[in-house]
């Protein structure tokens, strides 16, 4: 695994490379920059301020060119590695590549790198540029045409805000994000089948809600489904269910909703012949009563959903009844992550596991009172 950490000066890029080497058993390596210092990272006089994170004590390996480093790093690609050294989108293009490659931005906003880097200019008996000074620099490093960093942040899988006061509590933080987790470079069955039926719930109509589905039999997709009104029949975005495109709340006067819930139209495009016993539901929204009953009708085995919906409780009471087993997996996080908000971001990742039960066992249907009670149960929503 290889690591990339990119961002503007003083947004914390070393200080995350370090937690990992202590926390993570992570080794730094180095590539050389060509170019020459921008402005951002020097004093009022101009002179380079150097760092106030000893990087050369972590450094094990230096490269004069991506090429030779990426050459290093296959051959030992099941150990972990980490740099800093993101200095344009041709080590990106070259970097990302590497299926063991994940780029990871990092950012803070532009008044608290300018207070970091002059806590860092004082430390070096250097003056620092002003306010207005630095943050011109720092639009030049990031939006000059052609070199500016900001499109090489823009493609990272990860984008970490780090507004964090303290090294203590960005790596309390880091520690329940879990960076290294090896599904963010190649994603679980789970992840995988969870994906798609993210991707199949961008296709619905639904003016209510976007609900994607996929029914899987031995890792092979079997049919897909989104939420949205019948074949034939105006889609609901275009007036074609009058509930949703009324102010009714969730919950009420569904007799009249003219749309198909994604789990319906996965269940009759498969058939039950296919489905057979083995077969496991993936669904982004946890399902209603209805379609609980003829989940359980047609031999669906597993139920594995994201979010939590307003009677998650009556459906995991008919799994339960029926024997069907249900559980809830939330992928890892990407996108944005504010570390400021702590361990408290932290839920998303600690569902990303299986939910066990009190004995270690993933939890089955049939410990109705423990999914009832468990925090890894997705409560009911408004």
């Amino acid at each position: 695994m290889l690591i990339g950490l990119c961002g503007g000066i003083c947004a914390g890029k070393s200080s995350i490379a370090s937690y990992l080497i202590e926390q993570h058993q992570f080794q730094r390596i180095h590539l050389v920059r060509t170019a020459s210092t921008p402005a951002v990272e020097k004093s009022a006089s101009n002179a380079r301020v150097p760092s106030t994170v000893l990087i050369s004590a972590d450094v094990v390996h230096t490269f004069s060119d991506v090429d030779s480093l990426l050459d290093f790093v296959t051959l030992r690609w099941k150990e972990r590695w980490v740099t800093t050294d993101i200095w344009d989108d041709s080590v990106v293009e070259a970097l990302l590549r590497r299926p063991f490659f994940l780029l990871v931005s990092v950012d803070a906003p532009v008044s608290v790198r300018w207070q970091r880097f002059k806590s860092r200019c004082a430390q070096n008996d250097l003056a620092a540029p002003t306010l207005e000074e630095f943050v011109l620099r720092n639009d030049e490093h990031l939006y000059t045409q052609g070199t500016g960093l900001g499109a090489v942040l823009e493609r990272a899988q990860l984008k970490l805000l780090n507004s964090t006061t303290s090294i203590s509590s960005l790596r309390s933080s880091l520690g329940s994000l879990n960076l290294p987790n090896e599904a963010r470079l190649r994603p679980s069955w789970d992840q995988y089948f969870m994906q798609l039926a993210d991707l199949a719930a961008h296709r619905s109509n639904c003016m209510k809600r976007r609900v994607g589905c996929v029914i899987v039999r031995e890792k092979r997709v079997i049919s897909t489904g989104y939420n949205g009104t019948p074949r034939g029949m105006t889609n609901c975005n275009d007036g074609g269910c009058p509930r949703c495109n009324n102010a009714a709340k969730g919950g009420v006067d569904l007799s009249t909703c003219l749309c198909l819930h994604a789990e319906e139209n996965a269940l009759l495009e498969a058939g039950r012949d296919r489905i057979g016993e083995t077969a496991i539901l993936y669904c982004n929204t946890c399902p209603c009563l209805t379609c609980s009953v003829k989940i359980t009708q047609v031999g669906i085995s597993e139920v594995v959903y994201n979010q939590g919906y307003m009677v998650d409780t009556k459906t995991a009471q008919i799994f339960a009844e029926s024997g069907v087993r249900l559980r809830q997996f939330s992928p890892p996080r990407e996108g944005l992550v504010d570390l400021s908000l702590g361990s408290s971001s932290s839920s998303a990742e600690t569902r990303a596991t299986n939910a066990t039960s009190r004995n270690g066992d993933a939890i089955i249907a049939g410990d109705i009172g423990y999914i009832l009670d468990s925090s890894n149960f997705v409560r009911p929503t408004t």
